[in-house]
């Protein structure tokens, strides 16, 4: 590979699927005015490689082990207030970009898009710019009138994903049955759907909770 410019954008790119950083790292091989520095596999070793490498921008995966994406960007952006973060995944859920964004990431790219959509982005993110993919604005504009759900409805919503009955949900949560009831209503009508089926299928496709 040619040796790069000095005035490359350097980029670190944190994903646990070396299958993805690899395309990245492709994808950029040729470019003149990018360069891959560094790559991660979780948000802890994304906060260290941050911190030895001082990147111009970071690709960070959200759904990693070890240490989320959303908790490597707050850790890096306390550090690094200036920090810039492209974030890349595969969910398109309203919820979880909010969530991305308002922990100082600058950018939320899909996976799907990387091919079409990254090098612009990283171009915006490294200027200083806000990159935000199209679908997942339409879906933060679409849900952005409605109710969040509470901190015990979404601990309510984790055990009925994994399949517990309002009994099992009660005793694990310290609740009564009538409350644990109180919050499905809840849940149902902030999600706008009829069932415990459905109001799964909809909270992870948000990004409210993950499967």
């Amino acid at each position: 590979m040619t040796d790069k410019p000095s005035n490359a954008i350097r980029i670190l790119v944190v994903d646990d699927h070396p299958l993805l950083r690899e395309g990245v790292v492709s994808m950029l091989e040729h470019r003149t005015d990018m360069t891959v520095v560094g790559e991660a596999c979780d948000g802890a070793e994304a906060v260290a490689q941050f911190r030895q490498l001082k990147p111009d921008v970071t690709l960070m995966d959200v759904q990693m082990p070890v240490m989320n994406g959303v908790d490597a960007i707050v850790a890096i952006r306390s550090e690094f207030p200036e920090a810039r973060i492209l974030v890349l995944t595969t969910y398109s859920g309203d919820v979880q970009a909010v969530r991305a964004l308002k922990a100082g990431a600058t950018g939320y790219l899909l996976k799907s898009s990387l091919r079409t959509e990254m090098l612009d982005a990283i171009e915006n993110v490294h200027r200083g710019r806000k990159h935000l993919q199209s679908d997942v604005a339409a879906q933060i504009a679409l849900h952005v009138v409605e109710q969040e759900l509470s901190e015990r409805e979404i601990a309510v919503l984790r055990e009925v994903a994994l399949g517990k009955a309002n009994k099992e949900i009660a005793r694990t949560l310290s609740l009564s049955d009538e409350t644990v009831k109180a919050h499905l209503k809840n849940i149902f009508a902030k999600l706008d759907v009829t069932d415990r089926t459905h109001a799964v299928t909809v909270a992870a496709r948000r990004g409210i909770i993950e499967l």
